[in-house]
């Protein structure tokens, strides 16, 4: 399922709290950064699962895109632990 909002921080930041989020706050399903670069970061978890990310700079904010077959809850999560943009 792709997820999708917007942000008043940074691309970097949201990287920098997306690590932090998925390694540390989702304690029954342990995620582990698999790749990271600049505007985007993956994470596998358990049977191989993953979480895609991706930060976007617009004139509103950050949008953030994340894509999943199995962690829907974890990204809402996180995307309700970041500060609401303008789009």
């Amino acid at each position: 399922m792709l997820h999708e909002t917007t942000t008043t921080l940074s691309g970097d930041d949201v990287i920098q709290r997306a690590k932090t989020f998925f390694t540390e706050r989702v304690p029954h399903q342990a995620l582990f950064l698999e790749h990271e670069g600049s505007t985007h970061a993956t994470f596998r978890g358990q049977g191989g699962e993953e979480i895609a990310l991706v930060v976007i700079a617009t004139d509103g904010g950050t949008r953030i895109r994340a894509s999943t077959l199995f962690f829907d809850q974890a990204i809402g999560r996180f995307f309700s632990s970041l500060p609401l943009g303008d789009g």
